[in-house]
């Protein structure tokens, strides 16, 4: 690992008391991460800051073009590439702030929204974390990013097609929240870390920001549920905005990364339901996993291959 000396020199990284640290983790993302850094640049008005920008080896000069274009943002370049949660820990680890905002670097934050989102934190000291309305970038809707913990129900609603019929509804829908019109405030169980404010109070209270047994998927579902068991509230603030392409590195693997995305989903239960819920719910369930793993690996395979 190639650590940029500006990340050590930094005047950012002395005395930051309640100043915001803008964790972000790149792979193969020059263009989107370029616009992601010149928004912060545009936006944060006086909000005190420090931007740390870990690179996973990126292929497409994206450590080169951050330090050459961004002297400010403490750049670490590492020689492979770490995933999104050791790439955030990492970053984590160099921060310094009260305020710790997860970007990712296909974000672009419209102004007041880290004034907006720290505010709110500010004001209920038992919330952990807060997330912002995400923007699609191509159609400009808000973008459906709550949901609930992944429960048996949740994941045999989905599976069976109820969820699909019944969108909207709190008894079949209730994972993907299809019923949110995403408009208002409101707590909730767990956001997308794609636009993620965290109280570092909170990170402290539960040992780390991300377990790193989940490297690119449910590690944010992981840290919430941590949070929540440590009795940290986590909301959705819509008044704070960020526009968000999605995607922009697992898209790059798709089929590869919807297999990640099942044994990261079999890991959490692992880790949370095994001994919690019944033998035969627990082994129906991980079987139904890996089942509807399969079909859509083999679906992204075919797709690719046309």
């Amino acid at each position: 690992m190639i650590q940029n000396a500006s990340a050590l020199k930094s005047a950012n990284l002395v005395s930051l008391g309640g100043v915001l640290s803008i964790l972000i983790v790149s792979w193969n993302t020059r263009d989107l991460l370029r616009a992601c850094l010149t928004s912060l640049q545009n936006h944060l008005g006086e909000v005190e800051h420090e931007i740390i920008v870990v690179d996973c080896a990126s292929a497409d000069e994206s450590a080169t073009m951050v330090a050459t274009e961004f002297s400010s943002v403490n750049l670490i370049a590492s020689s492979e590439n770490l995933g999104f949660a050791r790439g955030n820990n990492l970053a984590f680890s160099h921060s310094k702030g009260e305020w710790v905002w997860l970007l990712n670097p296909d974000t672009e934050i419209f102004e007041n929204a880290a004034q907006t989102l720290i505010a709110f934190l500010e004001a209920r000291p038992r919330t952990g974390g807060v997330a912002s309305a995400l923007v699609d970038a191509r159609d400009g809707h808000f973008q459906r990013s709550c949901r609930t913990f992944p429960t048996p129900a949740a994941l045999w609603c989905e599976a069976s097609g109820l969820a699909r019929f019944f969108p909207r509804s709190k008894r079949f829908g209730f994972y993907k929240m299809g019923w949110f019109s995403y408009c208002t405030p409101r707590q909730v169980e767990q956001p997308m870390a794609s636009s993620f404010l965290l109280r570092r109070e909170a990170i402290n209270s539960i040992g780390e920001i991300f377990d790193e047994r989940f490297p690119i998927y449910f590690n944010d579902v992981d840290l919430c549920w941590r949070l929540v068991e440590n009795n940290w509230q986590i909301w959705y603030e819509p008044s704070a905005k960020v526009l968000h392409w999605g995607g922009a590195s697992t898209k790059q693997r798709r089929a590869e990364m919807i297999a990640e995305s099942h044994a990261s989903l079999e890991a959490f239960y692992q880790k949370w339901y095994r001994g919690r819920i019944s033998p035969f719910l627990y082994i129906a369930t991980i079987a139904l996993v890996r089942f509807t793993g399969w079909v859509r690996v083999t679906r992204a395979s075919q797709k690719a291959t046309t």
